[in-house]
């Protein structure tokens, strides 16, 4: 009876040992492929792409793009500029201030050129000044909500934040993943030696 209520007891324990074995590795191995997925999205393709990842400040362009959203902005012709189309463009040719609204209007001058009267979603009026072809940097590629915050924190340490973060979730998903197999082998020996009493001796 004793030995009975003490097996019972393991495999209870064991139990309660398994589930949240398999929900740490259910989680850990989610959010591995969250940060490899988000790592991929915000810096891998943007760089092979030759893109630009932009963080969203204020509220112009909500709600398609609210504060904290990241933007990747392609550099694009501006003859492939159309109507509808989200560009980011510079203040002025000169200074690195940068804003990204909506191109209400494109108008074609007389030399060949072009000027594109923009405006954020949430503004009840376009932008004051025209933005010259020269402005421009480039129009939105995708955006990735809440990630904007994010890459401002870690600014120029973005390349090897994400490696960092990966490999920690990897080393963490190997330690669950050799201390459920000495789980395995201590349970099969045990049920080996509750089966051959002689094996214990």
């Amino acid at each position: 009876m004793m030995a009975s209520k003490h097996q019972r007891a393991n495999d209870a324990a064991d139990g309660t040992r398994g589930v949240l074995y398999y929900l740490g590795v259910g989680f850990s191995g989610g959010l591995l492929a969250l940060v490899v997925l988000l790592g991929v999205m915000a810096i891998l393709v943007p760089a092979l792409a030759g893109a630009t990842p932009m963080t969203v400040l204020t509220g112009s362009m909500e709600p398609s793009l609210p504060p904290g959203t990241l933007v990747i902005i392609k550099p694009t012709p501006t003859r492939d500029i159309r109507l509808g189309d989200v560009i980011t463009y510079r203040i002025t040719p000169t200074e690195p201030g940068v804003v990204t609204h909506r191109v209400t209007a494109i108008t074609d001058s007389a030399t060949g050129g072009q000027s594109f009267t923009t405006k954020g979603d949430n503004n009840e009026v376009a932008d004051a000044n025209p933005v010259k072809s020269t402005q421009v940097v480039g129009k939105l590629w995708y955006s990735i909500p809440w990630i904007g915050y994010v890459n401002n924190l870690v600014g120029s340490n973005r390349a090897w934040l994400v490696p960092v973060i990966a490999g920690a979730l990897l080393l963490y998903a190997g330690y669950l993943g050799t201390s459920g197999i000495a789980t395995l082998a201590k349970k099969r020996r045990l049920a080996k030696e509750l089966q051959d009493p002689s094996v214990a001796e």
